[in-house]
């Protein structure tokens, strides 16, 4: 196999006390594809500075603005930026960056307004650059499964599609001691107008829309702020009717004790249904309508071509959550070196999400919002 050189990657945001920082870097260099070699890490030079020297890296910049200008003109600059700020700097800081030619992986929701992703889907179509947003649960083998398995027809028509994605890490008032996560995650003018259909939510409507092929036309939505003096939602159900007739629900809580990392997801049609859970990802439930429900398992008997091609150990090992960030990471390495060999954006972006994606989760969040201060009418998206 020849040597496929490493994209040289810079980060935003991702410093010292930044959890998603380092999954992001952990991710990019599971499979050796990327070099971390330059960043602005954090909202003030001396942080930044810090948080560079900690990392080893060569070029570490005071703000992002600063490093764009600098990386633009340099030979060997950075090829791709990974986005890992609060989501109010998402637009900005993409804006500098896909203007200069430089592809962008951005973390989710897309911005925290969709006044700025419209402005961000505008720059995404003006450059030349990739633009990737880390829905990272689209890159777990099974998940890749259980898409396969639906557009090949074994569920048949489908009918209900159910997801949910629990956490317990608000129920008390975290924000309020101190913990920079809980902070900006229930701020308005960080995070946005969602708190917990932002954060989790859009992983959830995402990843049911991601397998099965279809999108949310309307939604009616109940979201409560449970934690006191809270601006945002940390608790929401959702009822939800899919282009092409199918219904469904989503429940999205981080108030909701004994939960971790639940992110879990049922599609039932007329001819069979699947189940697959996050915190067990090496599984997928199928049942064919008047059949015994069978268990398939990642790189094992009945595991399709694209499921087996994010695998990287035998079945029995397990894999999980770095290693399907790390699929996205890959991906996106193969789309940057595609479009420098000739591809068109279309081609080289594959099952990637991208600013459609985006979008999509903008949509969500303000349709939520919006039937919500409506006591719940359904909304169109």
């Amino acid at each position: 196999m020849s040597y496929v050189a490493r994209v040289q990657l810079g980060m935003v945001g991702g410093g010292n006390d930044a959890f998603i920082g380092g999954v992001h870097r952990i991710a990019s260099r599971i499979d050796d594809r990327f070099e971390l070699v330059a960043g602005a890490l954090s909202s003030t030079p001396e942080k930044s500075q810090a948080s560079g020297e900690a990392l080893g890296l060569p070029r570490v910049y005071d703000d992002f603005q600063q490093m764009a200008a600098a990386e633009a003109e340099l030979d060997k600059g950075i090829e791709a930026v990974s986005i890992v700020t609060p989501n109010h700097m998402h637009f900005a800081v993409a804006k500098e960056f896909l203007a200069r030619g430089i592809h962008v992986i951005c973390d989710k929701p897309l911005t925290s307004t969709m006044e700025q992703a419209a402005e961000m889907a505008k720059a995404v179509e003006s450059s030349k650059a990739l633009f990737v947003l880390t829905h990272n649960y689209t890159a777990y083998p099974m998940i890749r499964q259980a898409k396969a398995m639906i557009e090949a027809g074994e569920l048949g028509e489908l009918r209900t599609v159910q997801a949910e994605y629990p956490q317990d890490w608000l129920t008390e008032s975290l924000e309020n001691e101190g913990l920079k996560q809980a902070e900006w995650r229930t701020d308005p003018m960080r995070s946005g107008a969602g708190g917990s259909i932002g954060d989790i939510g859009t992983h959830a409507h995402n990843l049911a829309c991601f397998v099965t092929g279809l999108s949310v036309e309307k939604l009616a939505a109940d979201l409560q702020c449970f934690g006191a003096g809270r601006k945002l939602d940390d608790n929401a159900h959702m009822m939800l009717r899919f282009a092409g007739g199918a219904r469904g629900m989503l429940w999205c809580s981080q108030v909701a004790p004994g939960n971790e990392n639940g992110l879990k997801l049922r599609v039932y049609g007329s001819k069979g249904g699947l189940e697959w859970s996050q915190e067990d990802p090496n599984y997928l439930w199928f049942t064919s309508q008047g059949k015994p429900r069978q268990l398939v398992t990642r790189s094992g008997a009945g595991a399709s071509e694209a499921a087996n091609a994010l695998s990287r150990v035998p079945a029995g090992h397990p894999e999980g959550y770095l290693e399907g960030f790390a699929n996205l990471y890959s991906e996106a390495a193969d789309a940057i070196r595609a479009v420098q060999a000739g591809a068109s954006r279309e081609q080289a972006m594959g099952l990637l999400p991208g600013i459609e994606q985006g979008m999509a989760g903008m949509a969500f969040i303000n349709a939520c919002v919006e039937s919500s201060a409506k006591d719940s009418a359904w909304v169109s998206l």
